[in-house]
């Protein structure tokens, strides 16, 4: 993986253009939900199946008892017609890719059928890496905020594809926690076009279209309590088709942690998980990709950044599209780690309403920098028939911003602002 750090570009677009189109909203709670069995029936019929199983919070025996036998005779002969054919090896595959897909928080956005016809893919591959990202942090926070539902959120782009925004507001522990999964296709605006061109990419359009899909997962996490830190990630894939049928790709994305107190075992903790997961490629991606990090998600009118980093890149589109794919596959599987045993160890700690005051201000400097500078905001803004909601869900439900307010010299809130202003080495 020597060759991982060419091919990476100064900067790029960090979201990808989400559209309003029909939505079907269910909840998912903590503690007692279980995934509806595999089940073999069409793909609609497995659909009605896992909508009902889910909303029952995993009372599938209960669901089954109320169907009636008209309907369950009509499940039995889906399955039966879905029973997988052929080669035992690809009936095994097929099966298994039925029963990762119940795991998710819902039905992927391409739908089961076509993730079968992508079988190998790096389209098919990526989207059930969002899938399961989404579902794996959905479940650790749900878990950790007992008691907590998730809204899940299902929309469709009219222009092509859709997402999957699950969203948890006011709970115990999160006040607001969101995990959008977006799988988007069709022909690039020429403004996106532009925006790419200038990040030295050189793309030749038909008739003036450019054939386009881009996928990812992405989520911002805003605890109550001020000595638990906010959290963003955010990883995803673009492919485009030229002309002359010429496909470029590249993938991006990162994870950066926000803290209102600075903690330094915490820091380390969050840095090392990172490193380790970066470290399995290439021990060069780590320092790579922090300093791109810090030097991205910098408030320039306020001379600090937003947090004390993580990762970050874009545009990665070598050595090969399997080692860097392999790559933000360890990186996807690093935030549950590097995250969920910070938000353990603090977020029954006491505060006091001047520290929760404190909260609140930091939250109005991550609120400017997404809407004054995040690329992927103000791309998806930009973007026709993007989806509003979807891109304003990083913001946290309540912030302040106060006149001319300073710390006290010397205070805990003047340190997390001198690590603000001078990012440091956490790993060394």
């Amino acid at each position: 993986m020597s060759r991982l750090l060419r091919g990476v570009c100064a900067v790029g677009p960090r979201g990808m253009p989400q559209g309003p189109g029909p939505r079907c909203c269910r909840s998912f709670s903590s503690g007692e939900w279980e995934p509806p069995p595999p089940g073999r029936g069409d793909w609609a019929g497995r659909r009605r199946w896992s909508a009902l199983a889910w909303a029952a919070g995993g009372a599938v025996a209960a669901v089954v008892a109320g169907l009636g036998l008209a309907r369950q005779a009509e499940m039995k002969q889906q399955q039966a017609h879905w029973q997988p054919r052929g080669e035992p090896a690809v009936a095994a595959a097929e099966d298994e890719l039925a029963r990762r897909c119940e795991r998710f928080m819902a039905p992927p956005v391409s739908g089961l059928r076509e993730l079968r016809e992508q079988r190998g893919e790096m389209r098919g591959r990526m989207e059930l890496l969002i899938m399961e990202t989404q579902s794996q942090v959905c479940r650790a926070l749900a878990q950790v905020d007992r008691g907590a539902a998730f809204t899940v959120d299902r929309w469709e782009r009219k222009e092509g594809g859709g997402g999957i925004s699950c969203v948890l507001q006011d709970g115990e522990i999160f006040e607001k926690a969101g995990v959008n999964v977006s799988v988007v296709f069709g022909n690039l605006s020429e403004e996106a076009a532009q925006q790419m061109r200038s990040r030295g990419k050189v793309l030749k359009a038909k008739n003036g279209k450019l054939p386009f899909c881009a996928m990812g997962v992405s989520s911002v996490i805003h605890p109550k309590n001020p000595y638990v830190p906010t959290i963003h990630f955010n990883y995803r894939y673009f492919e485009i088709e030229e002309a002359d049928g010429t496909k470029h790709w590249w993938f991006g994305g990162g994870t950066d942690l926000t803290p209102t107190y600075l903690n330094k075992e915490d820091a380390v903790h969050f840095h090392k998980t990172l490193k380790e997961a970066c470290d399995e490629h290439n021990p060069e991606l780590y320092p790579k990709f922090k300093k791109w990090c810090d030097d991205y998600f910098y408030i320039k009118h306020r001379g600090e950044r937003r947090g004390i980093g993580g990762i970050f890149f874009d545009d990665l589109d070598s050595p090969s599209k399997e080692e860097v794919f392999q790559f933000v596959q360890s990186c996807a599987k690093a935030i549950v780690p590097c995250y969920i045993p910070i938000v353990k160890k603090h977020c029954h700690d006491k505060f006091t309403p001047e520290e929760k005051l404190w909260q609140q201000i930091r939250r109005g400097r991550y609120v400017e920098f997404n809407l004054v500078y995040d690329r992927g905001t103000k791309f998806g803004l930009a973007t026709p028939g993007s989806r509003i909601e979807s891109i304003l869900m990083s913001l946290p439900l309540t912030a302040r911003w106060e006149y001319m307010h300073a710390p006290p010299v010397d205070s805990r809130e003047a340190e997390i602002l001198e690590v603000l202003r001078n990012p440091k080495d956490w790993v060394h």
